[in-house]
């Protein structure tokens, strides 16, 4: 059973959520051809810090041994940050969970380093983010989770991506991961139904080859099996009366 969410809780996810938005909106400044996964690693530890919240990866509710996800090119989610330095071209997914106040939020984005995204690559980045903003915009009011999942799959295949399906979006607010689950597929009128107030994190992942993923040896991150490069873009999200809220962003 989900917890209700008090208005206090609430307003915090709101709060958070802004945080969350406004680190990973400067941390692409900080994105640059030599600097270390570690490096932006530490930056981002720092600022959640700095803002009053705290990194849920390295709580004990995750034990990640970072504050964030760096998943470079064929890495999908999930990547521990290294010493590796990012090189220009990299494609590269950020992905991110503070709690502020008790209450968590998520999102994600993908970019590319020191480059303007060109043909594939930016086939691949701007259908990702459309694909999930079409699973939001299908959120006006009271909605069944396949709603969701069949607007995202509808725009991904559309694009002819692969649309990872193992990894999922997700209930999140007192804890990171809860019911339901949000997935980037679906038929529309199933599965769950989300009411006035519940939060959600929508997180579309796709490939520009096959959907098979594989976990690398260090048990944490997931990529493509067969070497494709891949996108991951998220927001947290409340379902109001009439529509939807983004909570994490700017």
């Amino acid at each position: 059973m989900v917890r209700e969410k008090t208005p206090a809780e609430i307003q915090a996810m709101r709060e958070g959520g802004r945080i969350l938005a406004t680190i990973l909106n400067d941390l692409r400044s900080q994105v640059k051809a030599g600097v270390s996964e570690l490096e932006l690693d530490a930056w981002v530890d720092q600022e959640i810090r700095r803002h009053g919240a705290i990194a849920t990866y390295k709580t004990d509710e995750v034990n990640f041994p970072g504050s964030i996800c760096i998943s470079v090119n064929e890495q999908i989610v999930h990547s521990i940050p290294t010493d590796r330095r990012l090189e220009k071209g990299d494609l590269v997914s950020f992905d991110l969970v503070i709690e502020y106040k008790g209450m968590k939020t998520d999102s994600a984005f993908t970019m590319v380093v020191d480059d303007e995204p060109k043909g594939a690559i930016k086939h691949l980045l701007n259908t990702t983010e459309r694909s999930l903003y079409a699973g939001i915009d299908a959120i006006k009011g009271p909605v069944r989770t396949g709603d969701i999942g069949a607007a995202i799959e509808k725009v991904l295949a559309d694009g002819k991506l692969g649309i990872i399906r193992e990894l999922i979006g997700h209930g999140v607010g007192h804890e990171m991961h809860q019911a339901p689950e949000v997935p980037n597929y679906g038929q529309k009128g199933t599965g769950t139904l989300l009411k006035v107030g519940d939060t959600i994190a929508i997180e579309p992942m796709a490939t520009l080859g096959s959907a098979a993923i594989i976990t690398e040896d260090d048990g944490w991150s997931i990529a493509t099996r067969d070497g494709s490069l891949s996108a991951h873009f998220e927001h947290t999200v409340m379902v109001t009366p009439d529509g939807v809220e983004i909570l994490t962003k700017l």
